[in-house]
């Protein structure tokens, strides 16, 4: 996380800033997270800086800086850095959501069955 958010504490949506490093062009990019879906929230991303690919349900769209993408509650979801050059974006989303991705960021345990409580504990669940 690049450390700036708007919305927390008590907010109905959150909106962090986050940087992904590139993926060397020998290599095949890795899901920031892995596919999961949230049960009633929907999520965003607006690219300000390089590029990022989501997948939403068995649609892949690249999005370039400038441009955004939208996960309605309910959706197969991932996100990865394409290119080798980082990328800057904003992940609009709900408070559950912001919540468990700081869970998942402080978790010492990150086994499947691990996170697969964390993720139904907000409203989650891994695909």
């Amino acid at each position: 996380m690049a450390g700036h958010a708007l919305g927390e504490g008590g907010s109905t949506f959150v909106i962090a800033e986050w940087a992904q490093e590139g993926t060397p062009a020998s290599e095949k990019p890795m899901p920031v997270a892995p596919f999961h879906r949230h049960l009633e929230d929907d999520e965003a991303w607006y690219v300000l800086e390089g590029a990022l690919c989501v997948q939403v349900d068995d649609v892949i769209h690249r999005a370039e800086a400038g441009s955004a993408v939208y996960a309605p509650k309910g959706s197969v979801h991932s996100y990865w850095n394409p290119d080798p050059t980082p990328a800057r974006y904003l992940l609009c989303m709900s408070p559950a959501t912001y919540a468990l991705i700081q869970a998942i960021h402080t978790a010492t345990d990150r086994s499947r069955l691990s996170l697969e409580v964390l993720f139904r504990k907000h409203g989650s669940e891994l695909t």
